[in-house]
């Protein structure tokens, strides 16, 4: 402890700038399954390319996308794309088998549809908020993307996906110029070519190819679809009204009015000439482009109406939403069947030929229904269709009236299952421990330093085991968490990610003395990067090697006196000893967490921490991540000690030890001050370990171990007391402290004042 001086710190007068956050992603469960609700879904035709309907793709409340490979009995997991740091909106695959995405995360990527990496090919930065819905013409390669906004892009695939070696050379060429074309913003994936800087996660190429943009939006754009020739576009949203634009041009051709609430699904035909529509408002509508009005209104379903889905033939529509059903209508005859219920509400459908229907929900399951053709004569007959009036208000009376109609089926045909998602968390105070509910109500405790359940409680309170778990402890809070992608997101800021420390022999940490500590932020980056600093050692020995081949055979003699050519690596030579990841930070290779970062360069990215290959460096990771893993450089941290006074309790006839304030490492234990006290008080006892992180006067240099604590360790050879009770006790607001209780747990519940904080000190009472 050292005496608090009444100078004031200036070193921190300047507050620095908000630096880059580092977030890991925990899952308990293999990347087979998703774990949140499913947003998008599609299977490509033959004229989107590919097998057709073999394949399904589907993206995900969770930030990945899946592709699933399709037989008569089962659906598997082909490959899983990650690299969304945020909800997957919507999917659409292009004619040359690329894969599109959009996303909350603001941005557009492109994968290789039905290749087995799963890695992101390019990244378009081109939107200002949540890109929430894309549009593609299956004949040709013209996509458009619309979002919160108010935005809509038509892009030309084909133009904006630039051979890397081309946009290479543009960079080189621009390499003057300060700063990027003003348009679009490209980033491309390191797997692309792996010996490339400019292929990182993060790396930002300038290109010239700008969307046309479709322009008169004034609100957000919720909802596209396109023709197949890629000649009429249509858009919607909360201006409750269907766009019309030339795709080719971005010219707007009409708006259509009569919805009264959002417009959530937009459906074309073939041609371009007719437009489906659903709304907010519960209507679907079928609207005539060439008439340019509305033709006929259905009210099917008694609330929101998210998504639809067509026949080829453009004769009946499949329409689900909020109300949880999926309904099958005869856009002719009016007639209305209820398909099937859902559990959740119904986010997307698509047609798997003209015999399956597959569904999707806020769950993270995927279900497959037989479609209206399968259905039997005798089905329908014990189905209650209905015919569909052109009113709200007349569905909502049916309802009422008590003809709600049966579902044509009851249970899915086949589902492909997902894990539930999480709904609510709570921090334990260790600030190491997380309690977590999961979408079915089981109740599991993780310990996110390791990213791993410790116990599964099954279906128990969540706040019955929170009371039960609760422990009167205080950590400074190093760390933020939520639970939006359905796991846990945890999220490193810095310098406040190594705000905490605790006792390595807290840690079980074998021979650690018992004054050793560890900051925990630190530790945990080390488990979390422990696969990037193995290979990036590997690449810096190689290239060390290499160079000093070069050396020897006399090539390269004329930078023999300079640092081999790549980043870090005399730092990465001088560290490569770096200490060995801790038992109590290891984190699980077989499900391992997922990287969500930024560096200097780019946006950000999202990768498994498995799969960083070792070459990145400060334009793809924080810096300050970078100097904490691989040179063991801590930031300057603020409030990592608590000061206070220390007195004898009133009544004693000890002597007073100190006149001012003192001041100790948060994590300091009640033990340690009666250590301190008891040295004061008995200065000639026998040596023995020093009695703790400096609890000293000012000036003073050490310490001696408290007589008769049996808390202390003690060296071979040296005198051994015999371990009984502390003479000295010390006390809080006329409470007796714990000798465990760290100065941080007694300000927080024992003080519980914003003073400074008092204790006080006597001779323990005989027993």
């Amino acid at each position: 402890m050292h005496r608090v001086g009444s100078a004031g710190n200036n070193a921190n007068a300047a507050r620095p700038r908000k630096e880059r956050r580092l977030t890991y992603v925990l899952r308990d469960s293999n990347d087979a399954k998703h774990c949140s609700g499913i947003n998008c879904l599609i299977l490509p035709g033959v004229e989107g390319g590919g097998d057709g309907g073999q394949h399904l793709f589907s993206g995900s409340r969770d930030g990945t996308l899946k592709r699933w490979e399709l037989s008569n009995e089962s659906a598997v997991c082909g490959a899983t794309f990650e690299s969304h740091v945020d909800w997957v909106n919507d999917v659409v695959v292009a004619s040359n088998d690329t894969l599109v995405s959009c996303s909350s995360d603001t941005t557009l990527k492109t994968w290789r549809a039905y290749a087995n990496d799963g890695e992101c090919t390019r990244t378009f930065r081109q939107h200002s908020d949540y890109v929430t819905s894309l549009a593609s013409a299956h004949q040709s390669n013209i996509i458009a993307s619309g979002g919160l906004g108010c935005e809509v892009f038509i892009w030309d695939l084909e133009a904006a996906m630039v051979p890397l070696a081309r946009a290479s050379n543009e960079a080189a060429d621009e390499s003057k110029y300060d700063g990027f074309p003003s348009g679009l913003s490209v980033s491309t994936d390191r797997s692309s070519t792996a010996n490339s800087n400019i292929n990182a996660p993060g790396a930002t190429l300038p290109n010239s190819y700008v969307p046309i943009p479709a322009k008169g939006h004034k609100e957000s754009v919720y909802a596209l679809a396109m023709n197949d020739t890629g000649t009429v576009l249509v858009s919607g949203g909360t201006e409750k009204a269907v766009r019309v634009w030339d795709p080719r041009s971005g010219a707007k051709q009409m708006k259509l009015k009569g919805h009264t609430d959002n417009v959530r699904a937009l459906l074309l035909d073939p041609t371009g000439r007719f437009c489906l529509s659903g709304s907010s408002d519960s209507i679907i509508r079928l609207w005539d482009l060439g008439q340019q009005r509305c033709i006929h209104s259905y009210a099917v379903h008694t609330d929101s109406v998210w998504t639809l889905a067509s026949t080829p033939s453009f004769s009946h529509v499949y329409s689900g939403g909020k109300d949880l059903s999926v309904y099958v209508t005869d856009l002719a005859t009016r007639e209305s069947t209820l398909l099937c219920t859902e559990k959740q509400p119904v986010l997307r459908l698509a047609l798997q030929g003209d015999e399956w229907l597959w569904v999707t929900t806020t769950d993270s399951a995927l279900n497959k229904w037989p479609s209206r053709e399968q259905a039997s004569l005798k089905a329908f007959q014990r189905a209650s269709s209905f015919v569909a009036g052109s009113l709200p208000f007349t569905r909502a009376r049916a309802c009422m009236d008590g003809s709600a109609p049966v579902p044509l089926y009851i249970h899915p045909a086949s589902t492909i299952p997902g894990t539930a998602g999480i709904v609510r968390h709570s921090i334990l105070n260790d600030r190491r421990h997380v309690l977590t509910k999961d979408a079915i109500g089981n109740v599991k405790l993780w310990e996110i330093t390791r990213g791993t359940v410790i116990t599964d409680f099954g279906k128990v309170s969540f706040e019955d085991k929170e009371k039960e778990l609760f422990e009167m402890v205080s950590v400074p809070a190093w760390f933020t968490m939520d639970t939006r992608l359905g796991s846990i997101s945890v999220h490193l800021d810095t310098p406040q990610c190594f705000s905490a420390e605790m006792y390595a022999a807290d840690l079980h940490v074998p021979g650690a003395s018992e004054e050793l500590k560890l900051n925990i932020g630190q530790e945990t980056l080390r488990g979390l990067m422990a696969s990037w600093m193995a290979r990036r050692r590997q690449r810096t020995s190689i290239i060390s090697a290499t160079a000093n081949r070069d050396v020897e055979s006399g090539v390269g003699e004329h930078r023999s006196d300079h640092r081999p050519p790549t980043d870090d690596s005399h730092d990465d030579v001088i560290n490569i000893h770096q200490p060995s990841v801790l038992p109590a930070f290891e984190f699980s290779n077989s499900s391992p967490p997922s990287i969500i970062t930024e560096g200097s360069q780019g946006g950000p990215w999202r990768k498994k921490a498995s799969e960083l290959d070792g070459s990145e460096d400060e334009k793809e990771l924080p810096w300050w991540v970078i100097d904490c893993v691989l040179h063991n450089r801590l930031p300057p941290r603020e409030n990592a000690k608590c000061s206070f006074f220390l007195q004898p309790c009133e009544g004693t006839s000890l002597q007073i030890l100190t006149q001012g304030k003192l001041s100790a490492p948060r994590i300091l234990r009640m033990h340690k001050v009666a250590n301190y006290v008891l040295e004061k008080l008995v200065p000639d006892r026998p040596l023995e370990d020093s009695a703790s992180e400096g609890v000293s006067t000012a000036g003073q240099q050490g310490s001696q171990q408290a007589v008769g604590n049996s808390y202390g360790s003690h060296r071979p050879g040296s005198r051994v007391w015999q371990p009984v009770k502390p003479v000295v006790e010390v006390l809080c607001n006329n409470q007796v402290l714990p000798p465990e209780m760290s100065l941080a747990t007694v300000r927080a519940y024992i003080w519980k004042k914003p003073e400074d904080l008092y204790l006080h000190y006597r001779i323990a009472p005989s027993q």
